[in-house]
């Protein structure tokens, strides 16, 4: 009997686009948001291919000689404070339960690599079979995940790899959502809410992070190959810790310098929170606001018809099941691919429900469903 033990869409057949999409293939956003599940759009951090998370098979031999292993794992969080966190750690220990594998450690780094570093020396001396984990700062947490390597443990990396370490080597696989996608999900709902014509400002992350750099650049070349008429007039970058207050300065002058100003891109949710507050302040009813990941804040937002008019969803719980089943090869000694991803999810309005319990495996909070109508 084969086990698929991934919550994912196992029905999509993935694949790989070099440049993105392109005007030529697609003419209008509801055209391009429909194909948009169909395929992976990123590679992974260092090029690699996207093989499907619903591709990962354990038998029911394999799962219960994983079973009498007893092992142990530790999840080591660049950030824990978010709904794309908590869902991914929630899948993990699901799926950590089916297959008899106990959870001794989780950790937040708080988006300090310093911290990040101590979390895994400190994890390391209660000797987990398994470290899970986001490098908050790849290379600077380089030496401490090839450390843990060297120990044997077995790592599964979030969206991104330490410099240095190779897959099948030093580390089992690398899980993402496609960040591509997602980017280019939110460009083609910012170009929908404004009927693919206008001046919009961009708030991007600062920080040289893999993921969010994909977000950004898709956005930007899905606005530039696709809509002639939405022009880009400001470009402001948030180191944070402070996303949120941070967000909410760059865009408060954004509003300031480009009076006219129709739409404002965040590179993920709570971001988006900043630009919500900057555009009440400024009494911009009109704004509109697109992002990435489907948070409570700003799915409540949409839900009432405000400023958040789309995003590109994660489905970060089913990208935890992949990691736990993924350490379940590493325990095994069984080839992994170096790079596996879940296809983005289009989120507006009309199905903010459904895609609440296709990212969260649960049914919509109330003050979401009570927030909609």
């Amino acid at each position: 009997m084969m086990i698929k033990k991934i919550l994912a869409t196992s029905a999509i057949a993935l694949s790989v686009a070099a440049g993105g999409i392109t005007s030529s293939v697609f003419a209008n956003p509801d055209k391009a948001l429909a194909e948009l599940e169909k395929q992976v759009w990123s590679k992974g951090p260092n090029g690699e291919n996207p093989t499907p998370a619903s591709d990962l098979v354990l038998t029911s031999s394999e799962l219960e000689k994983i079973k009498s292993m007893k092992a142990k794992a530790a999840i080591v969080m660049h950030y824990g404070g978010n709904d794309w966190s908590r869902a991914q750690i929630e899948g993990l220990e699901y799926q950590f339960k089916e297959m008899g594998i106990e959870v001794i450690a989780i950790t937040d780094a708080g988006f300090k690599p310093e911290k990040q570093v101590a979390d895994i020396e400190t994890v390391m001396t209660q000797k987990p079979d398994i470290i899970i984990s986001v490098p908050s700062d790849p290379a600077a947490t380089a030496a401490a995940y090839k450390r843990a390597a060297e120990a044997g443990i077995k790592i599964v990396f979030m969206e991104n790899t330490p410099p240095g370490l190779k897959a099948g080597e030093d580390y089992v696989s690398v899980v993402s959502a496609d960040n591509y996608g997602n980017g280019v999900a939110s460009a083609h709902l910012m170009a929908k809410a404004l009927n693919e014509k206008g001046k919009v400002g961009l708030v991007y992350h600062a920080a040289d992070f893999f993921v969010t750099r994909q977000r950004y650049d898709a956005f930007k070349k899905t606005i530039a190959e696709n809509y002639p008429n939405i022009k880009i007039v400001s470009e402001q970058g948030i180191g944070g810790p402070d996303f949120s207050g941070d967000a909410d300065k760059v865009a408060s002058a954004m509003l300031i310098s480009n009076r006219d100003i129709d739409g404002i891109w965040a590179v993920w949710d709570v971001p988006a929170e900043g630009v919500i507050s900057a555009a009440r302040v400024a009494g911009r009813d009109d704004l509109v606001i697109t992002t990435i990941d489907l948070g409570e804040n700003v799915a409540i937002n949409m839900a009432q018809g405000g400023f958040v008019k789309g995003l590109g969803a994660q489905r970060p719980f089913d990208q935890g099941v992949a990691e736990a089943i993924l350490a379940g090869y590493g325990l095994l000694g069984k080839e992994a691919p170096d790079f596996v991803a879940l296809p983005a999810l289009p989120v507006f309005k009309d199905n903010l429900l459904d895609a609440w319990k296709e990212v969260y495996r649960t049914e919509a909070t109330k003050n979401i469903k009570k927030s909609l109508r």
